[in-house]
């Protein structure tokens, strides 16, 4: 799989969690790939939703929120979200606007989750700088206490 998300606004989300810390480029290329396989299990459980319900657009609540946030609140980019929404769908579906802003929101607080936990890994492995292993960690140790 690819990675269709640019690195740079999932950097600036580990940035605005890092608290002071550094960032290596890794960390950001693990955020951004784990976030992409998380977009793109989520369009594909809202495309069996909409295909429930008869349709071939995913809708708002599809994705499993009821309102649209405002899209000049978000640092991810849209477009690229739209292609990682369409990577594991069939071609014939669509993703209406308001569902991609939602999506793009969701993986947004998805990566700002993970970006917080990070950095806490990384201060409790008494380095300066968040590594993609803190990434890798927060996955590894999240299956104990979820």
């Amino acid at each position: 799989m690819s990675v269709e998300l640019p690195v740079a606004p999932v950097d600036d989300v580990i940035r605005r969690n890092a608290d002071g810390l550094r960032v290596s480029a890794g960390a950001a290329e693990e955020l951004a790939r784990r976030i992409q396989q998380r977009g793109a299990s989520r369009a594909e459980t809202a495309a069996e939703r909409a295909d429930g319900r008869g349709r071939k657009t995913l809708m708002v609540g599809d994705f499993g929120s009821d309102t649209v946030p405002d899209k000049d609140t978000l640092d991810l980019p849209i477009a690229p979200v739209d292609r990682v929404a369409r990577l594991d769908i069939d071609s014939r579906y669509r993703v209406s606007m308001d569902a991609r802003i939602v999506l793009t929101a969701q993986l947004e607080a998805y990566a700002e989750k993970i970006a917080a936990a990070a950095a806490f890994l990384a201060r409790h492995a008494g380095r300066r700088t968040i590594k993609a292993e803190d990434v890798e960690a927060y996955f590894e140790l999240k299956q104990y206490f979820e």
